[in-house]
């Protein structure tokens, strides 16, 4: 497929990274494929309009319905509110156009479910956009594990931890209503999925959920918030590793606490987001005196490096993992094969975040297995 003409719905903050990295791609890794900016939608019609005169669309449509219906259209990627995932994706999918949907996958288990059995009926393409586990330095994280650099795992700690609603003179909003906008819907999936990317399924978990600022000042004075601030979990992997996640909106001075460390039989990993092109490894090896966690700085031997930079050391950035999600995507629906995350992983991420709020909700253990 030399052009891949591509259908975005939502121009805002994801909308523009995804249309930038849709635009960089080709050049940016030097493939031959070219996806074409034929159509957008967003909340209006004027709205849609907007973007795309700023995005270098060819078109806008007056809804994602028109949209997901246009024959120029091969491939729909969906940066809208969760709420709206789960019609777009079905339409989508039964019109015959691939799927990329940003994290999390639908605004509910079953959202996610029923998302997961359309994009499997189909044959299509179908991808997740959980961009943080693309990084370099975390993509080598990933390999060294699997590989058995560390040894045996045994224990995991992650955390996706920001500070933007610390301040409790900070205003309700959007943010501070409905669950799947609360931590567990909206930071946690991220670092979860990290953690099954990481160390595999979860078989077990105990979770406590808290809203801390129970209340917020709204347009017509203070207004009660309806989800979480800050949510965490022990875990036991299927693998047999503990371990441990933590996730919050209220946590002072972090901007990007995407964060995570793995302990094994024979060495270590640690990572920080907020030095996202760094990665420290410890061996368990040579003389004790000279023993220590080494920091890596990713460069051109990393996974997906080269293409933006040929110094060591000089780093990417946040847009580079949009680029990255957008060629494999790309790649895949070139190829007609899957790429990950696919749909199922953005549902197994749910399963643990659902599983988390019943645990929470009842006071105990939830064991995963139990679920089909």
């Amino acid at each position: 497929m030399p052009e891949i003409g591509i259908g975005l719905v939502g121009g805002g903050y994801m909308g523009k990274a995804h249309a930038v990295a849709l635009s960089a791609t080709g050049a940016v890794f030097g493939t031959t494929l070219r996806p074409r900016l034929e159509l957008i939608a967003a909340s209006s019609a004027a709205s849609a309009e907007r973007y795309r005169q700023a995005y270098g669309f060819n078109r806008s449509a007056a809804t994602w319905q028109a949209l997901v219906a246009d024959p120029l259209v091969d491939a729909v990627v969906i940066a809208s509110p969760q709420e709206t995932h789960r019609a777009i994706a079905e339409a989508a999918f039964a019109s015959g156009k691939h799927v990329f949907c940003e994290k999390p996958l639908g605004a509910s288990l079953a959202d996610a479910e029923a998302m997961t059995l359309a994009a499997e009926a189909s044959g299509l393409v179908h991808m997740v956009g959980f961009n943080y586990v693309r990084t370099p330095a975390t993509q080598f994280a990933r390999k060294l594990i699997s590989e058995g650099a560390i040894g045996r795992v045994t224990w995991f700690r992650g955390e996706h931890t920001e500070d933007f609603l610390a301040d409790p003179a900070l205003s309700a909003s959007w943010r501070t209503r409905g669950m799947a906008n609360g931590v567990l819907g909206d930071l946690a999936p991220h670092m979860i999925n990290c953690a099954l990317a990481l160390m595999g399924p979860v078989a077990s978990l105990s979770a406590m959920v808290e809203t801390v600022h129970a209340r917020r000042n709204g347009p017509s004075g203070p207004e009660a918030v309806t989800n979480d601030d800050h949510t965490q979990l022990m875990c036991r992997f299927a693998n047999g590793a503990m371990g441990h996640l933590y996730f919050s909106r209220i946590a002072t001075g972090r901007k990007m606490g995407y964060a995570y460390e793995v302990y094994g039989t024979a060495g270590a990993i640690r990572f920080d987001q907020e030095d996202q092109n760094a990665l420290w490894l410890y061996r368990a090896e040579g003389p004790e005196a000279e023993r220590g966690f080494r920091k890596i700085l990713t460069g051109p031997t990393h996974p997906d490096y080269l293409a933006f930079c040929q110094g060591p050391g000089h780093g990417t950035g946040y847009q580079d993992q949009i680029i990255i999600e957008a060629k494999d995507f790309l790649a895949a629906v070139a190829a007609g094969r899957p790429s990950w995350p696919r749909f199922q992983d953005g549902l197994a991420v749910w399963r643990v975040a659902d599983s988390a709020a019943q645990s929470a909700r009842h006071g105990r253990w939830i064991e995963l297995s139990a679920n089909p």
